[in-house]
């Protein structure tokens, strides 16, 4: 296994446009995505594919992430790009991803917020929210 690439967000963000067969799957929490936003694809006629990592507020690890990207219509052909908030556990998605046979799994560098500013603030230094991309609250 070759592991799993870094893509920044705007790589992503052209893929999507670009390729068919190209999928934004966020592995946030359900109150992320309800409190932080979600990626828009609407104006490239995608949409996000919302999948937890990790179920809240355990955080357990779900143990039906392959069945749910499955569920979704996700197969390995698709070209997947996984996000979550700052690219730790879409990294860790996408491994398990490629391990459940989707051998095109992509992990988004710096997630949809990136990492702290000197302020404590997320969502200004790196990530999609930073490159301007698209997103909306839920």
């Amino acid at each position: 296994m070759a592991g799993v690439p870094d893509v920044s967000p705007k790589e992503t963000w052209e893929a999507l446009r670009n390729d068919p067969q190209a999928a934004l799957v966020d592995v946030r929490t359900d109150a992320e995505w309800n409190f932080v936003g979600l990626p828009d694809l609407t104006s490239i006629a995608k949409q996000t594919v919302l999948v937890p990592w990790q179920i809240y507020p355990t955080m357990q690890v779900n143990g039906h992430f392959a069945d749910q990207l499955h569920k979704a219509g996700l197969t390995p052909l698709h070209r997947i790009y996984f996000i979550c908030r700052s690219g730790a556990r879409s990294l860790a998605a996408g491994q398990a991803a490629q391990a459940a046979g989707f051998p095109h799994a992509y992990n988004v560098a710096d997630g949809f917020e990136g990492p702290v500013d000197p302020q404590g603030h997320r969502g200004v230094v790196a990530g999609w929210k930073a490159d301007g991309l698209p997103w909306r609250q839920r």
